[in-house]
């Protein structure tokens, strides 16, 4: 049984990371007719394979997921499919597994932002680099008030698709826990 459950898990997890960052890096948006049908599949590959407590390791890992995802999208820095992402994805890896998925990408994020900031200054300026990914909501003349900023200068800011980064830590883990047993793999 924990042989079919490793194949499911891997075939599931790596084809829907790698749908998810090929969505996000072509159209900058992961669709709910990806992450629904895995969220649901993470439910039933953890009551059957895991049972109760599998359930209640998915519950736990989707909030975890979920949770810190959706903060960060209600303060305005992240994306609704990244959250959708991350709460499916995590579902299936559990609560652990979630925590280390989510601090690996948000490392690997910062140090891509970093560097692409840091490759804009050297070759725009300083000057163009803040104007092209500050945000605009300056007021208008004569007027206190700032005015909204719309969807398409939003877009035009950001870096980087967030589904890559959380991809990338998912697959390393999975090979270091496959190489060398750690982390735990969620299977075992």
């Amino acid at each position: 049984m924990a042989e079919a459950e490793a194949i499911v898990f891997v075939v599931f997890v790596t084809a829907y990371t790698l749908a998810a960052t090929w969505w996000d890096q072509v159209y900058w948006k992961i669709p709910n007719k990806l992450t629904l049908p895995m969220f649901f599949a993470g439910w039933v590959y953890q009551g059957v394979f895991n049972g109760l407590p599998g359930l209640a390791d998915g519950a736990l890992g989707f909030l975890i997921g979920f949770g810190f995802l959706f903060i960060i999208w209600i303060i305005g820095s992240g994306g609704g499919g990244d959250v959708k992402l991350m709460g499916a994805l995590s579902v299936w890896l559990g609560f652990q597994w979630s925590i280390y998925v989510f601090v690996i990408s948000t490392f690997l994020v910062s140090v891509l932002a970093i560097g692409i900031v840091g490759w804009n200054i050297m070759s725009k300026g300083t000057k163009a680099t803040k104007k092209k990914l500050l945000a605009t909501g300056k007021p208008q003349a004569g007027k206190q008030t700032k005015r909204a900023e719309t969807v398409a200068e939003k877009q035009s800011r950001r870096i980087s698709a967030y589904a890559l980064p959380i991809s990338v830590a998912t697959w390393g883990l999975l090979l270091m826990g496959y190489f060398m047993d750690k982390p735990t793999l969620p299977w075992k």
